[in-house]
């Protein structure tokens, strides 16, 4: 995990995931929780958040308290999207390698805004590379470990065949457990690289996967998408101009520079600090006016021309069409398929 963009509380809609892994490695984790004061509660999963201390400090208990595995191996190991099956639906059915890579900017908004994996090419290799270049700790080392447990897990999911061409590089000197690495990952190793990234033939980016099924996959990324914009970022910059809009929604057609004044920023300034937390203005817009769309679009008396207005755009027309590129249907099918 790279250093943090801030130090804002992140989503913890995985804990499902670190209690199973515990499971396995054979301790239960519920101590380790109420110890470090981090809060358990499944029924509010999608509101609940965890500090990076916090995070940190539980990584390395669970360490500490597994005793017959490597907790961050099967943290990895046993990671699935069980709190939105959809993205699941959308790595089994995706026609490529390149194409499944999607779910990193999913992962990134609901688990983790710090894992950004990038494809990077040379020659006839590529490889998926996390982003950044600071010192790594001792807890990085094991998020990045996890990591790329389930990196490798997925791929071979998507095309077992891969692994055999497939090599694991790593930015940190061997750990006291180096032995662990290849008898887990079962492919090379290598340590003290200049990036942490799976490397795989470049040209397997682009081959056909047997599990390819357009339309389902078409489908459930308008379903991710859609769940996506129906959940508002809690904290930071970002959160706070989403609440702005929420409020004004007549900003949302406003230009950068009136929404950075409204905010007592410099339009340069607010755009640097959106391009810190991987976002861009344009896409903070998009997904406000696609939530409150989607919003509204349950009432069946809301009247789509005044929701156009509302939202900032021109006229229904625009609005149309933009809500058609989010969701795949028009504003009135998707009303008439809510009524259903």
């Amino acid at each position: 995990m790279p250093a943090p963009l801030h130090t804002d509380p992140i989503p913890f809609i995985t804990l499902p995931n670190w209690v199973k892994a515990a499971t396995v490695c054979g301790f239960n984790i519920e101590p380790i929780f109420a110890r470090l004061g981090i809060q358990t509660d499944l029924l509010h999963l999608e509101e609940a958040t965890i500090s990076v201390p916090a995070l940190g400090q539980a990584m390395e208990a669970c360490v500490a308290a597994s005793r017959t595995q490597h907790f961050p191996f099967v943290l990895g190991e046993t990671f699935a999207f069980d709190y939105l099956p959809d993205i699941g639906t959308f790595l089994a059915t995706a026609p490529t390698l390149r194409d499944a890579t999607r779910v990193f900017d999913w992962v990134r908004e609901l688990i983790n805004p710090m894992i950004d994996i990038r494809i990077e090419a040379s020659g006839d290799r590529a490889a998926l590379t996390l982003a950044g270049q600071g010192a790594v700790t001792g807890q990085d080392r094991y998020f990045i470990e996890s990591l790329f447990a389930a990196i490798v897990k997925f791929g071979r999911m998507l095309a077992a065949d891969v692994e055999s061409q497939a090599s694991l590089q790593f930015r940190y000197a061997p750990p006291d457990y180096a032995a662990a690495y290849e008898a887990y990952f079962r492919i090379p190793v290598r340590f003290a690289q200049p990036r942490n990234a799976l490397e795989i033939p470049r040209e397997r980016l682009d081959a056909p996967l047997e599990g390819s099924f357009a339309k389902l996959h078409a489908q459930a990324q308008v379903r991710v998408e859609q769940r996506l914009a129906e959940l508002p970022r809690r904290t930071g910059l970002i959160a706070m101009l989403e609440a702005v809009f929420e409020e004004r929604p007549a900003l949302l057609g406003e230009g950068i520079e009136t929404v950075a004044d409204h905010l007592g920023l410099h339009p340069r300034t607010l755009q640097r600090r959106l391009r810190d937390e991987n976002e861009t203005y344009a896409g903070i817009v998009d997904r406000v006016r696609y939530r409150l769309a989607l919003r509204a679009l349950q009432d069946p008396q809301t009247d789509l021309e005044s929701l156009s207005e509302r939202l900032g755009f021109s006229d229904r027309r625009s609005f149309t069409r933009a809500f058609t590129r989010w969701s795949g249907v028009t504003p009135s099918s998707f009303r008439q398929r809510r009524e259903m």
